[in-house]
């Protein structure tokens, strides 16, 4: 690491820190009633950034005191202090992304909007660009097997995001980005109140990365150009009885990476003379719509009935040099639900559920456009019934058992059992266990199409199976009164087992990709403590340690996933002056080092790549000024300025058989600053 840049982000580390806590402040100010003195008291708090889930349900809330520390443009950039979710490139060409959660891949994560499933299939590689940064209220990351009533498909995990309420305060916010690496961002959210009863909001999103970076003069562009058109409209109506929420959205993104000449020094440019430049474009049409109806019987027992139903249509177009991939995919879920209190203690939730997924694909996986183009539709209904049974003894003891029995076209009858267990020993200590199985159907093409962004074949085995897993965890939280503030400390274990499993091989054929059943096993143990404390006024810490050991069986041979961290450290800090005015992040990432694919051998006869990558450190940092009615911000990533030499394999021959994009585990890009405005125009 260059010694200038790790002496910087230590002076930018040192006078930072997080969430802040209530204050009581003795005023000089004395008023004497009746030979009595009293004190003039003034309460200065600050809300945390991330709080703990209530219930059995091991987790946490993001809200945006915490995602307003970064620049949070989309929501694959809000994690940037979670010391949990880890966020990824897939390669370095497309710009495609994917979470981390329990040392697995995000596809085991089970992806929500508003406590509906969503960005499945054909959307989840770019996914986490489609939500907006200054859209989102709040995200709540809960770990290990999740409830029943969302579906079979949680494994490690679930990732919901709170978009604003349309019946917020009336008013209209904007936020404008602009950054080193040439994007420019500008968002906007409006709500109106028409009446007592209905209220709507819109939100909107503008987003043109249009620089042509190339750190590393590879001739590669580090991060594609990315035109994004981002539309939402949203309606609340309520009643005493029954409550309407709805809404409407649009997505048009385009995307064009691959070469560029603009960076080539002139001995490369004289080797490209006459050859065809390799270039990737993908177009993104999204279309969605919801409904969620809320019939409320009885308000003192907390009976009702819900209707949620949402669709969706994903149109993608994507070119990877010859290579092709189109895809019209459609999903329709729904989702009728009864719940019961029957008192304080005892809850009863029942419901019954459809998902519906259809993908139209046509598909050339070669560079050869003498081959004819594949039509393949793939096809899957699974209608399901749940129940879920909650006790609470005074919030002590948290019990919680669930358990649903689907239905697939395809896979035939699946059970799924959950159960957690919360147990508050007292106000210091706190337990919670965890168990409980997930499924997944895999759209392996759909999924994994940027994988086509490289020489490597793709080959994907025919019948692959529903993918089945365990998973089990256990975890302690302490609040510790230390020198009169509370140090919260948390430490927590998960172990995941697959029984079937899509497994994703780099090993076997260096000039291939194959996605196949598990033959063997398959499984991850997931070790992490953290603790956060006010170190003084307005001025917390937050240090977190995780471990991971994650084994996958390719061809027989048990060993390590490659392109995975096995360790992550975290320190981040945050301060805000007494007034309010001035706030100031930092946050300090240690990631471990991890294997790599087999290697192949080079003309010279050396290997393509070492057999594992090493350490790296990032930072980033950031200074928000705030004003009455709007803030100024600016800040770096990667201020450490640590890039991955060379996350393109043989960039200067992309038509080649070594040419290779996937073998990426760190940045590819460098330092980069940014500077932003949010600002609140209130009631227009």
């Amino acid at each position: 690491m260059n010694t200038k840049h790790t002496l910087l982000g230590i002076a930018l580390i040192m006078p930072l820190a997080s969430f802040a806590q209530s204050e009581v402040q003795p005023n000089e100010k004395k008023d004497t009633i009746a030979d009595q003195e009293i004190k003039e008291v003034t309460v200065v708090s600050r809300k945390a950034g991330v709080s703990r889930l209530a219930g059995a349900i091991n987790g946490s809330i993001i809200n945006k005191d915490e995602l307003f520390k970064a620049a949070c443009c989309n929501l694959g950039e809000s994690f940037t202090t979670n010391p949990s979710v880890d966020v990824n490139y897939s390669d370095a060409a497309t710009g495609a992304r994917q979470i981390k959660l329990l040392g697995l891949a995000g596809t085991y994560v089970q992806m929500m909007t508003e406590n509906l499933p969503n960005f499945r299939g054909a959307a989840a590689p770019f996914s986490l660009g489609y939500v907006p940064g200054p859209w989102m209220q709040s995200i709540q990351v809960s770990k290990g097997a999740s409830s029943v009533k969302a579906g079979y498909e949680s494994i490690t995990g679930q990732i919901n995001v709170e978009y604003l309420k349309a019946d917020a305060e009336p008013g209209v916010e904007a936020n404008l980005y602009g950054d080193t690496d040439g994007k420019l961002e500008a968002n906007a959210a409006a709500n109106v109140h028409l009446n007592s009863k209905l209220t709507t909001e819109l939100l909107t999103h503008y987003e043109n990365r249009w620089g042509a970076n190339d750190m590393n003069m590879d001739g590669f562009k580090d991060m594609p150009n990315i035109l994004q058109y981002n539309l939402q409209n949203r309606w609340i109506f309520k009643s005493e009885h029954y409550m309407l929420r709805a809404g409407i959205s649009l997505i048009s993104e385009h995307r064009r990476g691959g070469q560029t000449l603009k960076k080539m020094d002139d001995d490369m440019k004289k080797a490209m003379e006459g050859k065809e430049l390799y270039g990737i474009d993908i177009k993104t049409n999204r279309y969605e719509a919801y409904m969620k109806h809320a019939f409320i019987l009885n308000k003192e027992h907390g009976t009702n009935i819900a209707l949620m139903t949402t669709g969706s249509m994903h149109q993608e177009d994507a070119l990877y040099g010859h290579k092709t991939y189109y895809v019209n995919e459609k999903n329709l879920y729904a989702s009728l639900m009864f719940e019961h209190n029957f008192n304080k203690q005892h809850n009863l939730s029942t419901g019954v559920s459809l998902n519906h997924d259809y993908l139209g694909q046509q598909y050339r996986l070669t560079d050869d456009q003498t081959q004819a183009k594949t039509r393949d539709n793939e096809k899957e209904t699974v209608p399901g019934i749940y129940a879920q049974y909650t006790y609470n003894l005074n919030n002590k003891l948290i019990m919680m058992a669930g358990i649903r029995a689907d239905h697939s076209n395809l896979y035939g009858n699946f059970v799924t059992p959950r159960f957690h267990v919360k147990w508050q020993a007292n106000d210091i200590i706190g337990f919670r266990l965890s168990a409980g199985k997930g499924y997944r159907s895999v759209h392996a093409l759909a999924e994994n199409n940027y994988l086509l962004a490289s020489s490597r074949r793709l080959v994907i085995d025919d019948n692959l199976q529903q993918e089945e897993a365990w998973n089990y965890g256990i975890s302690s939280q302490m609040n510790i009164p230390l020198f009169g503030q509370t140090l919260k400390l948390n430490a927590e274990y998960y172990y995941t087992k697959f029984q079937n499993q899509a497994v994703i091989n780099f090993d076997s054929n260096v000039h291939e990709v194959r996605i196949s059943n598990l033959d063997g096993k398959s499984y991850s143990h997931v070790f992490q403590i953290d603790a956060a404390y006010p170190i003084f006024k307005g001025m917390t810490l937050t240090a977190a340690y995780r471990r991971n050991y994650v084994k996958e069986t390719y061809d027989g041979i048990r060993m390590d996933k490659p392109l995975l961290s096995k360790y992550k450290g975290l320190v981040s800090a945050s301060y805000k002056t007494p007034l309010g005015l001035w706030q100031f992040d930092a946050t300090l990432q240690l990631n471990g080092g991890g294997r790599m694919p087999q290697a192949y051998t080079l003309a010279n006869g050396e290997p393509s790549w070492d057999q594992n990558f090493k350490a790296y450190t990032l930072l980033s940092a950031q200074i928000t000024r705030w004003f009455r009615h709007f803030s100024i911000y600016i800040g770096g990533e990667n201020l450490t300025g640590f890039k991955q030499k060379h996350p393109v394999v043989d960039a200067m021959n992309p038509w080649g058989s070594q040419f290779d994009t996937n073998m990426v585990w760190g940045p590819i890009n460098g330092a980069m600053g940014y500077i932003g405005i949010r600002v609140n125009f209130g009631r227009l």
